[in-house]
């Protein structure tokens, strides 16, 4: 939004924090959806979007590599040794939780029978469009911009608070990505809203009468403020990810699986997919504790120019 913004009026004074909050209106809306069952066409939205701008992500990056109005580009591994060692697992962080996306297909084929099925089909589905639109992305992002690549590389397209890809274009790949956003904060709300519903809603009522309405519309809106207030006070995308990559997705996705396998199924110690669950665990938990240091380490390096409502 606020990129959209600066292009269209160069002089504008709005900060972040004011775009973050009205996005947060917007998204008290789009919050008051009922139930997981109205996902389904926001899910196939959210698609739709995805692969809109990350494809036109990648034709701008791709325009903008051949442009003359591209800055030089330099494909060297900045850093020292260490440094560098912390910023591959801290990278590691963000990319599991960007492949995290695949929690929410997996909880919603949880509602329904067959669970397994509909689990395995909408897990592949999800990490086939992830795979393409985040490869695509990362490969004609670092070919335009070399190691002078932002972590959203829509931030490349401006040169001196100029695009250097044609204007519309630029306008129309924000808004697909606005969009998007969108459809992928209603649908991660949902988890926090069966909680909270599960709590305080009365199973014997009607989900449309006013004894479960009124408690739903104060507790969503009451969780769409405390994340809108959170955003505009702390506006760090890509560290804020590799925390909650390191210590939320990586033990999540990784190493929860399985233990939870061998735990349930005792599978023999002679059985190889025992040593094969065992050598995951070691490993991912390895890289969860490594991971940690990392995600933290990179915040307390970038703390200089962390402040409450800062206009990134």
């Amino acid at each position: 939004m606020k990129s959209i913004y600066l292009i269209t009026n160069p002089d504008g004074t709005m900060k972040l924090y004011e775009f973050v909050v009205i996005f947060g209106t917007f998204m008290l809306i789009l919050a008051q959806i009922p139930s997981f069952h109205s996902l389904r066409h926001i899910n196939l939205i959210s698609l739709v979007l995805c692969l809109s701008y990350s494809a036109c992500a990648t034709a701008g990056s791709i325009y903008a590599g051949h442009s003359s109005k591209a800055p030089q580009r330099d494909y060297s591994i900045s850093g020292s040794g260490p440094h560098r060692v912390f910023g591959v697992f801290n990278a590691v962080a963000i990319i599991a939780a960007t492949f995290g996306n695949g929690i929410i297909p997996e909880i919603q084929a949880t509602v329904a029978a067959p669970v397994k099925g509909k689990m395995f089909k909408g897990l592949c589905l999800c990490y086939m469009v992830v795979c393409c639109t985040f490869f695509s992305v990362a490969m004609s992002g670092y070919w335009a911009f070399g190691n002078g690549a932002a972590g959203t590389v829509l931030a490349n397209f401006l040169v001196d608070g100029r695009p250097i890809i044609p204007k519309w274009f630029f306008i129309l790949t924000n808004l697909f990505t606005l969009l998007q956003l969108s459809a992928v904060a209603v649908v991660y709300l949902q988890p926090t809203n069966e909680v909270l519903e599960g709590k305080f809603a009365d199973p014997k009522s009607d989900q449309y009468s006013a004894r479960n309405v009124v408690p739903r519309l104060m507790l969503r809106s009451l969780a769409v403020a405390l994340a809108t207030v959170i955003s505009a006070m702390l506006p760090f995308f890509g560290d804020i990810s590799a925390v909650l990559g390191a210590f939320g997705f990586l033990p999540l996705d990784f190493v929860m699986p399985a233990v939870l396998y061998n735990v349930t199924f005792r599978p023999s110690r002679r059985n190889t997919i025992y040593w094969v669950n065992l050598v995951i665990v070691i490993v991912f938990t390895v890289f969860t504790g490594v991971a940690s240091v990392a995600a933290i380490r990179q915040i307390v390096l970038d703390a200089k120019t962390y402040k409450l409502f800062a206009n990134v």
